[in-house]
């Protein structure tokens, strides 16, 4: 599904301020994987998913979505089939419109929907989706967003985004800015929309707990590089501990996250 060739991005070029963020990165993401990425701030993860997305340009390497070469294709057009949901509920949906206009914009989305308008058929199909996430939502379709709470409004955000029919999933982080109880009922909605959608997808976490518990595949960066690439029944064996001393293996050194460290 993703693969990228020797893939770098180098900020401030040629300046005192130069900096390799990602420094010649290779991996093949396959369907339907559900990879969790973890690692300190200023790893680079936030920084590939950028590469991913076409929110930024690599310095050199390459990048290929399905085999395509995607390089050098802008951010709007990779969106079609690329999903993207980041920590701050608010970034996912329009406040000042409400939930069923809001639905009706993520189904043109990619153009994978025929263009219609907000009839009676829509609103009933939006209101048996939003059924399922057990908000009650379904009863104030016509109420702005900007009357939900925040774990409400991630949780919208997560379901309009598998509503627009994305091949790739990229979740940044999309649970940090969650309250425990709410954190666990959005984790439990990704799960669930990724297997029965077959979703492709890559989660940022500093939850060392969900990235072992969660998905077939864990990456950890460190200096821009991919470190530790495990899945299987690897990936099933490991514990916080293990992930801890498999840092300090290959880098030789302490894992100092104390965010990550605490976080279980």
């Amino acid at each position: 599904m993703i693969t990228l060739k020797c893939l770098t991005k180098t900020f401030n070029r040629d300046s005192a301020s130069e900096k390799q963020v990602i420094k010649s990165i290779d991996i093949h993401v396959n369907p339907g994987d559900f990879i969790t990425v973890i690692g300190s701030n200023g790893a680079g993860k936030t920084t590939l998913f950028n590469l991913i997305s076409g929110a930024i340009s690599p310095t050199s390497g390459s990048i290929l979505i399905r085999g395509n070469d995607v390089t050098t294709l802008p951010e709007y057009l990779r969106a079609k089939n690329i999903g993207r949901i980041f920590q701050d509920p608010l970034a996912g949906t329009a406040s000042n419109m409400t939930l069923e206009d809001n639905m009706m914009i993520t189904c043109k989305k990619g153009f994978k929907w025929p263009v219609i308008s907000l009839n009676k058929k829509m609103r009933q199909f939006f209101q048996k989706e939003v059924t399922c996430l057990d908000m009650g939502l379904e009863s104030r379709m016509k109420e702005n967003v900007s009357t939900l709470s925040g774990g409400q409004r991630q949780a919208l955000t997560l379901l309009m985004t598998v509503l627009s029919r994305p091949d790739i999933l990229l979740l940044d982080e999309h649970t940090a800015a969650l309250d425990p109880r709410n954190a666990t009922m959005v984790m439990a909605l990704t799960r669930r929309f990724i297997i029965e959608k077959k979703l492709t997808s890559l989660m940022i976490t500093h939850n060392m707990g969900h990235a072992i518990e969660f998905g077939n595949r864990l990456i950890m960066m460190d200096g821009g590089e991919i470190i530790i690439d495990v899945q299987g029944d690897t990936k099933k064996s490991l514990t916080i501990p293990k992930l801890i001393d498999m840092f300090g293996s290959i880098r030789n050194k302490t894992f100092e996250n104390d965010e990550v460290l605490l976080t279980t």
